[in-house]
Protein backbone atom coordinates (compact mmCIF):
# COMPACT_ATOMS: atom_id res chain seq x y z
CA UNK A 1 0.00 0.00 0.00
CA UNK A 2 3.19 2.35 0.93
CA UNK A 3 4.77 1.71 -2.50
CA UNK A 4 1.78 2.55 -4.52
CA UNK A 5 0.54 5.86 -2.46
CA UNK A 6 4.56 6.99 -2.78
CA UNK A 7 4.06 6.24 -6.64
CA UNK A 8 0.58 8.47 -6.81
CA UNK A 9 2.40 11.32 -4.68
CA UNK A 10 5.07 11.04 -7.40
CA UNK A 11 3.68 11.41 -10.20
CA UNK A 12 1.05 14.00 -8.22
CA UNK A 13 4.11 16.23 -7.38
CA UNK A 14 5.69 15.76 -10.86
CA UNK A 15 2.34 16.75 -12.58
CA UNK A 16 1.70 19.90 -9.96
CA UNK A 17 5.41 20.97 -10.89
CA UNK A 18 5.21 20.72 -14.41
CA UNK A 19 1.63 22.25 -14.80
CA UNK A 20 2.50 25.33 -12.86
CA UNK A 21 5.62 26.20 -14.65
CA UNK A 22 3.44 25.41 -18.14
CA UNK A 23 0.73 27.64 -17.17
CA UNK A 24 2.59 30.71 -16.10
CA UNK A 25 4.82 30.43 -19.04
CA UNK A 26 1.52 30.18 -21.53
CA UNK A 27 0.32 32.80 -19.52
CA UNK A 28 3.33 35.24 -19.70
CA UNK A 29 3.48 34.60 -23.25
CA UNK A 30 -0.27 35.73 -23.93
CA UNK A 31 0.25 38.89 -22.00
CA UNK A 32 3.57 39.87 -23.68
CA UNK A 33 1.73 38.50 -27.14
CA UNK A 34 -1.46 41.17 -26.11
CA UNK A 35 1.00 43.94 -25.27
CA UNK A 36 3.10 43.80 -28.70
CA UNK A 37 -0.25 43.41 -30.55
CA UNK A 38 -1.29 46.60 -30.19
CA UNK A 39 1.51 47.31 -33.09
CA UNK A 40 -0.53 45.62 -35.11
CA UNK A 41 -3.82 47.46 -35.79
CA UNK A 42 -5.57 44.39 -37.78
CA UNK A 43 -4.56 42.07 -34.81
CA UNK A 44 -5.51 44.74 -31.86
CA UNK A 45 -9.09 44.93 -33.18
CA UNK A 46 -9.54 41.39 -32.26
CA UNK A 47 -6.97 41.26 -28.93
CA UNK A 48 -7.47 44.60 -28.10
CA UNK A 49 -11.12 44.15 -25.56
CA UNK A 50 -8.65 41.94 -23.31
CA UNK A 51 -7.54 42.53 -19.64
CA UNK A 52 -3.83 40.75 -18.95
CA UNK A 53 -3.90 43.30 -15.39
CA UNK A 54 -4.03 40.05 -13.72
CA UNK A 55 -1.40 37.98 -15.95
CA UNK A 56 1.92 38.81 -13.45
CA UNK A 57 -0.41 38.10 -9.98
CA UNK A 58 -1.27 34.84 -11.56
CA UNK A 59 2.02 33.92 -12.61
CA UNK A 60 4.21 34.91 -9.42
CA UNK A 61 1.38 32.92 -7.30
CA UNK A 62 2.35 30.12 -9.75
CA UNK A 63 5.79 30.31 -9.87
CA UNK A 64 5.62 30.89 -5.74
CA UNK A 65 3.61 26.86 -5.60
CA UNK A 66 5.79 25.66 -8.64
CA UNK A 67 9.08 26.37 -6.30
CA UNK A 68 7.15 24.55 -2.74
CA UNK A 69 6.78 21.40 -4.40
CA UNK A 70 9.88 21.48 -6.72
CA UNK A 71 11.97 21.78 -3.78
CA UNK A 72 10.33 18.53 -2.14
CA UNK A 73 10.93 16.81 -5.82
CA UNK A 74 14.50 18.06 -5.42
CA UNK A 75 14.89 16.49 -2.10
CA UNK A 76 13.59 12.97 -3.61
CA UNK A 77 15.78 12.74 -6.74
CA UNK A 78 19.11 14.36 -4.65
CA UNK A 79 18.91 17.51 -6.82
CA UNK A 80 17.76 19.66 -3.75
CA UNK A 81 20.71 22.24 -2.71
CA UNK A 82 23.14 20.47 -0.45
CA UNK A 83 26.49 21.13 0.71
CA UNK A 84 28.50 17.76 0.84
CA UNK A 85 32.00 18.59 0.80
CA UNK A 86 32.96 18.07 4.63
CA UNK A 87 30.09 15.03 4.82
CA UNK A 88 32.26 13.30 1.62
CA UNK A 89 35.74 13.87 3.18
CA UNK A 90 34.55 12.13 6.27
CA UNK A 91 34.80 8.53 7.08
CA UNK A 92 31.94 5.93 6.68
CA UNK A 93 30.86 5.87 10.01
CA UNK A 94 30.85 10.11 10.73
CA UNK A 95 29.13 10.22 7.16
CA UNK A 96 26.41 8.27 7.84
CA UNK A 97 25.70 10.15 11.18
CA UNK A 98 26.22 13.28 8.88
CA UNK A 99 23.64 12.50 6.77
CA UNK A 100 21.17 11.05 9.15
CA UNK A 101 21.54 14.73 11.26
CA UNK A 102 21.60 16.56 8.09
CA UNK A 103 18.07 14.92 6.94
CA UNK A 104 16.46 14.83 10.40
CA UNK A 105 16.87 19.15 10.26
CA UNK A 106 15.79 19.08 6.81
CA UNK A 107 12.67 17.18 8.03
CA UNK A 108 12.48 19.42 11.51
CA UNK A 109 12.71 22.46 9.94
CA UNK A 110 10.43 21.86 6.98
CA UNK A 111 8.06 20.35 9.93
CA UNK A 112 7.94 23.52 11.71
CA UNK A 113 7.69 25.34 8.79
CA UNK A 114 4.73 23.54 7.46
CA UNK A 115 3.38 24.05 11.00
CA UNK A 116 3.69 27.73 11.29
CA UNK A 117 2.13 28.15 7.72
CA UNK A 118 -0.61 26.42 8.90
CA UNK A 119 -1.52 28.59 11.46
CA UNK A 120 -0.71 31.81 9.03
CA UNK A 121 -3.08 30.19 6.37
CA UNK A 122 -5.54 30.21 8.96
CA UNK A 123 -4.84 33.57 9.98
CA UNK A 124 -5.24 34.92 6.83
CA UNK A 125 -8.24 33.09 6.39
CA UNK A 126 -10.07 35.36 9.51
CA UNK A 127 -8.92 38.20 7.86
CA UNK A 128 -10.75 37.68 4.52
CA UNK A 129 -7.78 39.10 2.66
CA UNK A 130 -8.33 38.91 -1.41
CA UNK A 131 -5.09 39.63 -3.86
CA UNK A 132 -5.00 42.54 -5.65
CA UNK A 133 -5.91 41.55 -9.38
CA UNK A 134 -7.33 38.02 -9.13
CA UNK A 135 -9.15 38.84 -5.56
CA UNK A 136 -8.40 35.46 -4.64
CA UNK A 137 -8.48 34.73 -0.99
CA UNK A 138 -4.97 35.18 0.17
CA UNK A 139 -5.85 31.84 2.47
CA UNK A 140 -5.71 30.02 -0.76
CA UNK A 141 -2.21 31.76 -2.18
CA UNK A 142 -0.42 30.90 1.71
CA UNK A 143 -1.96 27.14 1.36
CA UNK A 144 1.18 26.37 -0.58
CA UNK A 145 3.78 27.30 2.64
CA UNK A 146 1.94 24.33 4.49
CA UNK A 147 0.90 22.35 1.60
CA UNK A 148 4.71 22.55 0.14
CA UNK A 149 6.38 22.49 3.16
CA UNK A 150 4.62 18.84 5.11
CA UNK A 151 5.44 17.12 1.48
CA UNK A 152 9.25 18.44 1.89
CA UNK A 153 9.11 17.04 5.25
CA UNK A 154 8.29 14.11 4.02
CA UNK A 155 10.28 13.33 1.73
CA UNK A 156 13.47 14.17 3.92
CA UNK A 157 12.02 11.35 6.37
CA UNK A 158 11.40 9.07 3.02
CA UNK A 159 15.25 9.49 1.96
CA UNK A 160 16.30 8.91 5.48
CA UNK A 161 14.50 5.85 5.69
CA UNK A 162 15.54 4.71 2.63
CA UNK A 163 19.81 5.93 3.34
CA UNK A 164 18.94 4.17 7.03
CA UNK A 165 17.95 0.96 5.35
CA UNK A 166 20.06 0.87 2.36
CA UNK A 167 23.00 3.48 3.03
CA UNK A 168 22.02 4.84 -0.67
CA UNK A 169 20.99 8.04 -1.44
CA UNK A 170 19.52 9.79 -4.37
CA UNK A 171 21.48 11.65 -6.78
CA UNK A 172 21.77 12.60 -9.79
CA UNK A 173 24.55 12.10 -12.88
CA UNK A 174 24.51 14.13 -15.84
CA UNK A 175 20.59 14.86 -16.38
CA UNK A 176 19.66 11.11 -15.40
CA UNK A 177 18.94 9.56 -12.18
CA UNK A 178 21.26 7.23 -10.64
CA UNK A 179 21.66 5.89 -7.05
CA UNK A 180 25.16 6.70 -5.44
CA UNK A 181 26.25 5.10 -2.87
CA UNK A 182 27.01 6.25 0.83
Amino acid sequence: MGRIFNRVLDRIEEWLVASFMAAATLIIFAAVLHRQSSAIPWLWDYTGALNFSWAQELCIYLFIWMAKFGAAYGVRTGIHIGVDVAVNAAGPRLKRVLVVLALSLGAFFTAVIAIMGARWVWFIHGTGQVSPDLEWPMWVVYLCIPLGSALMCYRFLQVMARFVKSGVLPAQAHGAAAEEGA
